[in-house]
């Protein structure tokens, strides 16, 4: 192999290493901006179920179970 073929090679890995770095960033960093999402989309719908649509002492969870039409014995 030529001096310039094993410099280019060495060129081309650490080029994927990088992308490869960049990639996991992105990944992660998306991971964990949807999980802040959906947890503090699940706080907005409990309060709310709990505020607009519990009865007197049911908690959010029957309420929900009461509002999506399911029973305990369906789960």
């Amino acid at each position: 192999m030529s001096k310039f073929t094993k410099a280019n090679e060495k060129i081309a890995e650490k080029v994927v290493e990088g992308y490869k770095k960049i990639e996991n960033g992105v990944v992660e960093g998306y991971k964990k901006i949807e999980t802040g999402v959906v947890e503090g989309f699940e706080k907005v719908t409990d309060k709310c179920v709990e505020k607009l649509f519990t009865k007197e002492g049911e908690s959010v969870e029957d309420a929900k179970k009461r509002l999506s039409g399911t029973k305990e014995s369906d789960q």
